[in-house]
């Protein structure tokens, strides 16, 4: 940036992003200090380097919020686990099936899989009739994205919330934002009314 950038000729791109030409390094800084803002080396590699002129602070600060929305888009959608073995009893199959509804209100996916151990690979109909099962349990608000497939000594597939649960709990979550940002609520409570008696 700026008196650090050592290779001279570049090829030097204007603050609005058009082409000025192919210029030595000593005019092109003088170009940048004339408009009050900074050259930024962008492509280093290429031949001749390219620079650009721009306010670097606003560069900095553009490219922060645009990390901070990735990350954010990100948590939107998280892929929980759900892990079932092959011989679960009914209260904990109905357990785990809630917590995998949960995840799904909360907008999230899920990857459901039973796990084998040892010789209980050879009984796959068995996770086959838990993955059936839970699909079936959990088909009024989600659906099927990768149908039951065997990875190793597990089956799995993915359920994802279907879009009217998800944008309902997109919902939530900016309600729930605004509420933690929003106005704090006073501390002071309000009188209570007289009540007269007869």
């Amino acid at each position: 940036m700026n008196d650090r950038i050592r290779v001279s000729p570049v090829r030097l791109i204007g603050p609005e992003g058009e082409q000025i030409g192919i210029l030595p390094i000593g005019e092109a800084l003088q170009r940048a200090r004339d408009l009050g803002l900074d050259l930024v080396e962008v492509a280093p590699k290429a031949r001749p380097p390219v620079c650009r002129i721009m306010d670097f602070g606003k560069y900095k600060y553009e490219l922060a919020k645009r990390d901070k929305q990735a990350k954010k888009k990100q948590q939107a959608s998280q892929l929980k686990e759900m892990r079932f073995r092959p011989k679960i009893d009914e209260h904990d199959f109905r357990f785990k099936t809630n917590h995998v509804r949960e995840f799904l209100e909360a907008g999230n996916k899920v990857r459901v899989f039973v796990m084998f151990r040892g010789r209980e690979i050879v009984h796959l109909e068995r996770g086959q009739t838990i993955l059936d099962r839970v699909a079936e349990e959990l088909s009024d608000i989600s659906q099927v994205d990768v149908p039951p497939k065997r990875e190793g000594n597990t089956l799995s597939m993915i359920v994802s919330p279907k879009s009217e649960v998800f944008k309902k709990a997109q919902a939530a979550r900016m309600a729930d934002n605004k509420d933690k940002s929003g106005q704090k609520k006073s501390d002071v409570a309000e009188p209570a009314a007289d009540v007269e008696s007869d």
